[in-house]
């Protein structure tokens, strides 16, 4: 059997493998077992249960009913809390007692993909270990043959307990503070925070222009949200708002615009942050942890005001995980996955967009001051496509072209060359003295890969 997890749960197109009907089932029987197995008792009386939530694709009703049977067929009961943000099912498994939950979504991938990530009791994401059991169960009962799908399982209606989330949200910003006279831009990206994520804004007093708020199970991620902000950022220029914050398509990262309409990315939301978290007191062993795809400029730049770094491989889960291993209070990647532990154990979109406009209410100053903080080096990211994933370390004459460009970078930057664990994908990041030298090592890595492997894309 292929493995199941990829850095952040189970990805694929619905209807292929791994998520057909019968192998999700599956997958959610043998998920909830070991949750249930894991789970502190259970003291509603009702008998442990798990909250279920999705996205908008158009693929996650179908989804659902097939964890909702797998969840049966391993003797738990599933709440339904509807479309809602990931970090919602995070917040609420703990909140309500529940032995898991299970978030249905693809995150930032297009709409035809869709995905499963579950969490655990205290709203962590499931561990490597966990996922491993899982797949080493399900191929010790399914070798080599597809199990049989039925129907079956009952599920409740936990739409309402999505208060109990927002009234969360709106107590993690400050008491003292509103967001009253500011002018703000959000876009939703058709997705999960589309209802929520204006409401919250204007609630605190922010003029609010909601971008990306009609989903229709397809228009997910489409051209807009965190991973398309130039609507957001030319919206913020024609209304001379103050900011303007994308969500991706579950809502657990954020990338901001300021005043001007330039991009604000997380590397730039976690500096705020900690510089911020700092000034409070609450900062906690002055470290924060970053991925390795964070701007080597940002590290040079929290260094020097006295703030040590501790670098983890690319997934929110490792950040997670070296935020506790630590006792630290902020971490994060520079796609805007930001955790702000004080008050939540995985990212969160909204409350990352909270903390940063709080963070901008307290200085008196517009965001576009932000950007003075560090200075970044150019850097280049390059997705290519591919239709499989040889191992690097196995391809001489890429491994040579690595080489030979880390060799012409002589310290003055950094590469890192990795496959996606959510697409398929090769991300090849660079940087450099300037952004031209960066591309040309993009280009040329990635023309080595596609000529070694024999795989045709366009560059």
């Amino acid at each position: 059997m292929e493995e199941l997890f990829g850095t952040d749960g189970v990805r694929g197109i619905p209807g292929q493998p791994p998520l057909t009907p019968a192998m999700v089932r599956a997958i959610a029987a043998s998920a909830a077992r070991l949750l249930r197995a894991r789970a502190r008792a259970q003291a509603n009386g009702r008998g442990p249960f798990l909250l279920i939530g999705r996205d908008t694709r158009g693929s996650g009703p179908e989804l659902m009913k097939q964890l909702v049977a797998g969840f049966a067929d391993a003797g738990v009961r599933s709440l339904d809390l509807g479309v809602v943000p990931t970090p919602a099912i995070s917040y609420l498994t703990p909140r309500l007692n529940a032995v898991g939950g299970a978030a249905i979504s693809a995150s930032h991938n297009p709409a035809e993909f869709n995905g499963i990530k579950f969490f655990d009791a205290d709203g962590f994401k499931m561990d490597s270990d966990t996922e491993g059991r899982i797949e080493r169960e399900l191929a010790r009962r399914l070798p080599g043959r597809s199990p049989v799908a039925k129907a079956g399982g009952k599920v409740e209606d936990g739409r309402a307990e999505t208060q109990l989330y927002v009234e969360f949200l709106r107590s993690t910003f400050p008491a003292t503070l509103d967001l009253s006279g500011l002018k703000l831009v959000i876009d939703c990206a058709n997705g999960a925070a589309y209802k929520i994520a204006p409401a919250l804004f204007e609630g605190l007093g922010a003029k609010v222009t909601a971008l990306s708020c009609k989903p229709n199970g397809k228009n997910i991620n489409s051209g807009c949200g965190a991973l398309f902000p130039e609507q957001m950022q030319k919206t913020v220029v024609r209304q001379r708002a103050d900011a303007g914050v994308c969500f991706d398509g579950d809502a657990d990262r954020a990338i901001f615009a300021d005043e001007t309409g330039e991009p604000l990315d997380g590397d730039s939301l976690i500096c705020l942050g900690a510089e911020r978290l700092r000034r409070l007191g609450l900062l906690h062993n002055d470290k924060v942890v970053l991925t390795v795809m964070s701007n080597f400029g940002l590290l040079k730049s929290l260094r020097g005001k006295g703030i040590d770094v501790i670098s983890v491989p690319v997934g929110d889960r490792n950040v997670t995980e070296a935020i506790e291993r630590e006792n630290l209070s902020i971490g994060g990647e520079n796609s805007g996955h930001i955790i702000y532990r004080r008050f939540s154990v995985t990212g969160d979109g909204m409350l990352t967009a909270l903390q940063t406009l709080a963070a901008l209410r307290e200085s008196g100053r517009p965001l576009s001051d932000t950007r003075k903080a560090f200075h970044a080096v150019p850097q280049v990211l390059k997705n290519i496509p591919i239709e499989r994933k040889p191992p690097l370390e196995a391809l001489p004459k890429f491994q040579h072209e690595l080489a030979r460009c880390e060799q012409a970078l002589r310290g003055e930057g950094r590469i890192f060359v990795r496959y996606s664990g959510t697409e398929p994908l090769l991300r090849i990041l660079v940087e450099g003295p300037s952004r031209s030298q960066a591309a040309a090592m993009a280009k040329g890595l990635a023309r080595a890969f596609l000529t070694e492997t024999k795989q045709t894309q366009k560059l």
